[in-house]
């Protein structure tokens, strides 16, 4: 026996039977169906590339996701492809929090972090994604970084004193303004994003530093501490190092940390 209850405003009806369970079961049933959102897919194209499979070429290949089952980054979704849909896609990853730099990548035509791109919740227009531009790619979404590593190790990023015999053995004071001049210039983590967006990079990566590494220089040279300012010039005085910057200025643009590139 059950006996049927209208609300009093008649916009819903609830069925109760004699069995209190059987009551809440319904009720449970009725208000998930009500609040269960209407699917969100959205579709994303990654670039794949795997050297090690045979005859294998650089394509794009399509995933589907639902946007209400996937946190808000692209590199959420990144993520639960791997997990849920294809294992063997490849990219770097670490913080999560715009930190550490790992999955810089081209994202819908601009080089940015993945953790700190928002996916773009139009439906009906695909995201896409594509390793940093104009490297070598290791596989899929990773560049190879040799080259822009190497760079940076030339230019000594450290602290140099012409005196090391009480190196270790005390601090080296800095005034509060001298130590101001370093911001927007520490914060640099070495994504590349500004370098691969940069033309001139592109044409001679071999010789031209790009601006993340000659921003890292310019960083040690006004270090009130350091001792080697001269040397550390003298070191860019050639065609390429330095003078191949024509100021195109999409390092700006692009730069996810905001420093002064």
């Amino acid at each position: 026996m059950s006996v049927v209850c209208l609300s009093s405003l008649g916009r819903c009806s609830t069925v109760a039977f004699r069995s209190s369970t059987g009551m809440v079961a319904v009720r449970y049933a009725q208000t998930a169906a009500a609040t269960a959102p209407q699917p969100r897919v959205k579709k994303f194209q990654v670039y794949r590339w795997d050297p090690d499979t045979v005859g294998d070429k650089p394509r794009m290949q399509t995933f589907e996701i639902d946007l209400n089952t996937c946190g808000p980054m692209v590199l959420d979704a990144l993520i639960k492809i791997k997990n849920e849909m294809d294992g063997t896609l490849t990219f770097r990853r670490s913080c999560r929090e715009g930190i550490c730099g790992s999955c810089a990548m081209n994202i819908n035509g601009g080089n940015t972090l993945a953790c700190l791109n928002k996916i773009d919740t139009n439906t009906s227009k695909a995201t896409k994604i594509y390793p940093l531009p104009h490297m070598y790619v290791v596989k899929d979404l990773v560049p190879d970084m040799s080259n822009f590593y190497a760079q940076y190790k030339s230019i000594e990023p450290y602290l140099k004193k012409k005196d090391e015999t009480n190196e270790g053995k005390e601090q080296y004071p800095q005034t509060v303004e001298d130590r101001q001049k370093l911001d927007g210039l520490y914060e640099c983590i070495l994504c590349a994003c500004c370098s691969t967006s940069c033309p001139s990079y592109w044409w001679n990566g071999d010789k031209y530093l790009g601006p993340a590494v000659l921003m890292q220089a310019y960083r040690w040279m006004i270090d009130s501490r350091d001792e080697f300012t001269e040397e550390r010039l003298s070191k860019l005085q050639d065609p390429f190092s330095l003078y191949r910057c024509h100021t195109i200025m999409n390092c700006t643009k692009t730069c996810p940390k905001v420093t002064s590139v």
